[in-house]
């Protein structure tokens, strides 16, 4: 493909005074992934119905959007014992204007590639922390009129709902449009500074959500495992396939009849007995499946309509492959099921007290796993599996009309997944995944076969 020309880089900072300060971000905002997370958006040419300039626009939009959403022009800081504070500094974030010769039709089918790397802001993190920009932009113009925009946003600040409302925002802005929905910006409403309230029989969150995954049998760590080549497909799930799917699962006998199994729970289950398979687990392998699951309804009283931070915490289902395979889906829905379900008021607000005492919390920090053996790994064995599905991801519209696609960039972490809807909303998915070369063709024959 046509090589991608940088041409200017700006500094955006809100377009009105805000608020000056630090705070120690919350517990949730300091664990799991705290780097930052990389989404592109291509668009066809602009129609001559919209008259003004593309980059000009989204500078000028994205400035007042920061005004709105200040946090996100600011930077992080580290403290003792891995803790972060954010400084409400008005620093700004970063936007670059590229260019490139290529068209979109060579994307193809817009399936991942290394060039897509090119076509969203890379992140250095050995830079000091409070010198990198907590949301950076780019736009690249392509020789057919097209234009891709590519945005890194900071996990350690907003969780995927929060990103995608800040997304949202910036195009009502950039349209002419009033916020649809305000931010709630106090995120002292997740702190633990008061004594927990008394809890009949307390969940146990205090370990379980926290443990490092298991390793393969016979290892003592996960060096040699980390080191090995990925792959990432992008795999799509047709309406038919997961209709099959949930008959089945929900005619098992480890079905609840008043309430059957979510497509998430299905499909998960399905792709983490696949992935089993494919690598060719021993029966008596431990594995698990981290599951994040969004909380901002199961604390009592629920958050605010329009929490702008990290409101998700990690949930892990266990078993062995062996369990897995010989049990058949249902065994491993029930078991995603069981780990969805265990995330109460009661196991959030222990999970936090948790950490807040815990003395170091570098172990449950990725970006200390970045190039090292240090930080959680959901690789083999093991697998991590996002659901997009009810994010608000699609429909970003600056003015020129909504995206022809839109999804996430490559990632090489060897267990990550991403389920996303599909865009014509037709009822099919997309399973974005990343796993070993020498598993890949293993999984792929099982998640279409193995119906």
């Amino acid at each position: 493909m046509a090589p991608i020309i940088l041409r200017n880089i700006y500094t955006i900072v809100p377009s009105e005074p805000t608020w000056a300060g630090c705070f120690p971000l919350a517990e949730w905002d300091l664990v799991g992934t705290i780097t930052h997370v990389p989404t592109v958006y291509f668009y066809n040419k602009p129609s001559e119905l919209f008259q003004g300039n593309v980059v000009e626009t989204l500078r000028n939009s994205l400035s007042r959007a920061l005004f709105h959403f200040y946090p996100m022009a600011g930077r992080l800081k580290w403290l003792p014992r891995g803790r972060l504070e954010l400084d409400c500094n008005a620093e700004g974030v970063s936007f670059m204007e590229a260019e490139s010769e290529a068209k979109l039709s060579d994307f193809d089918d817009f399936s991942p590639t290394p060039e897509f790397e090119k076509l969203v802001p890379q992140v250095n993190y050995k830079h000091p922390i409070e010198t990198i920009p907590l949301f950076l932009a780019q736009v690249t113009r392509f020789k057919c009129g097209g234009i891709s925009l590519g945005v890194s946003i900071s996990h350690a600040v907003v969780d995927g709902q929060s990103a995608f409302h800040f997304l949202s925002e910036w195009g009502r802005i950039a349209r002419g449009e009033p916020l649809e929905t305000t931010p709630f910006l106090d995120r002292k409403i997740l702190w633990t500074g008061q004594p927990l309230p008394p809890f009949a029989s307390p969940p146990q969150c205090e370990r379980k959500g926290f443990e490092q995954p298991p390793l393969l049998i016979g290892e003592t760590d996960n060096v040699e495992e980390r080191k090995k080549k990925t792959t990432v497909e992008i795999l799509k799930l047709s309406k038919t396939l997961i209709e099959k799917l949930r008959s089945r699962v929900n005619t098992s006998e480890c079905a609840d009849p008043a309430r059957g199994f979510t497509r998430y729970e299905t499909v998960a289950g399905h792709v983490w007995r696949c992935a089993s398979k494919a690598r060719g687990h021993s029966p008596e392998q431990p594995t698990s499946l981290g599951i994040c699951v969004d909380t901002r309804s199961r604390v009592q009283p629920p958050l605010p309509r329009g929490y702008f931070g990290n409101a998700t915490i990690n949930a892990v289902a266990r078993s062995t492959s062996g369990e897995l395979i010989s049990n058949g889906l249902g065994f491993a829905a029930e078991k995603i099921s069981e780990a969805i379900k265990s995330v109460t008021n009661e196991y959030v607000m222990t999970g936090i007290e948790y950490l807040k005492n815990h003395e170091d919390l570098k172990t449950f920090q990725d970006i200390h796993a970045l190039g090292s053996t240090e930080g959680p790994f959901y690789g083999n064995p093991n697998l991590g599996l996002v659901s997009w599905l009810t994010l608000p991801m699609y429909g970003l519209d600056f003015g020129w009309g909504k995206e022809v696609h839109m999804g996430p960039c490559t990632h090489d972490g060897d267990g990550g997944s991403l389920l996303l809807p599909d865009k014509n909303d037709d009822g099919s998915l997309i399973l974005a995944t990343c796993l070993q070369v020498a598993h890949m063709e293993a999984f792929k024959k099982h998640l279409y076969e193995d119906i």
